[in-house]
């Protein structure tokens, strides 16, 4: 039996990059699917494929920066299959300055689309979990809420942020068989990071032991793993990091 056989999984930003790989992952894992992202045709292409590979799949169109979107994707996955077993908080944004040019709109579009979203969806999905005491929460965040990086203050303390509320979650719910984790990727060739400058990505490389940045699907087996049975079943309020030696904990 596959995996995922059956479970009823949501994943936010599944239109490209993380998101995406993580939606195949999970559809070749026998899962059965609501993708939710604001980008409707990019988001059509991953069902898409998807669907190609003999699962169910519903698209929601969605941004997760307000509350109604953030939730949507819970209430849509509640809606078609009676309940949720899998979220996947990936939906997030990148933007790039120097602290004493971010202005406040720009740090509190971050905070909103990368930290606050994963709080609104995790609460919709939470008391469907725990009547049923079992279910997967899992958190993208990133290596740089670990080490911080520097003209990404907003970005880092953003995803700081998310590790944080994975681990206070996790302590809250483990017992009930609610499992929380997150995933703190290093760089990785996605959309996300094409607003970077092309000198800090050629400078990071060369920083990075394994000497490149990775790629989405080299990220996405670890969703599926945090998610299955028996693979997932002690993590609790981990943070794994395929980040190329980036970070070593």
């Amino acid at each position: 039996m596959k995996a995922l056989h059956n479970r009823r999984a949501v994943i936010t930003g599944a239109a490209s990059g993380i998101g995406a790989a993580i939606a195949l992952a999970y559809a070749e894992a026998g899962a059965r699917l609501v993708l939710c992202d604001r980008d409707a045709q990019r988001l059509a292409n991953t069902a898409q494929q998807c669907r190609a590979l003999d699962v169910d799949v519903e698209e929601c169109v969605a941004d997760v920066g307000t509350v109604d979107g953030a939730r949507a994707g819970v209430d849509a996955c509640v809606a078609r299959y009676d309940g949720i077993d899998i979220l996947v908080n990936n939906a997030g944004m990148l933007t790039q300055a120097p602290c004493v040019d971010l202005t406040q709109a720009m740090w509190d579009d971050m905070l909103r689309i990368d930290l606050t979203s994963v709080f609104i969806a995790s609460q919709r999905a939470l008391p469907h979990m725990l009547s049923q005491q079992w279910g997967r929460i899992i958190n993208v965040a990133s290596q740089l809420g670990i080490k911080g990086g520097a003209e990404l203050c907003h970005y880092a303390a953003a995803k700081a942020g998310v590790i944080g509320f994975t681990k206070s979650l996790a302590l809250e719910v483990g017992k009930q068989n609610v499992l929380v984790n997150a995933i703190a990727p290093g760089p990785i060739e996605t959309p996300l990071v094409d607003g970077i400058s092309q000198a800090w990505k050629e400078a990071k490389a060369k920083e990075l032991p394994l000497g490149r940045f990775g790629k989405a699907h080299e990220v996405a087996p670890i969703a599926v793993l945090l998610a299955s049975e028996p693979g997932g079943n002690l993590f609790v309020g981990q943070t794994l990091g395929p980040n190329s030696g980036d970070v070593m904990p």
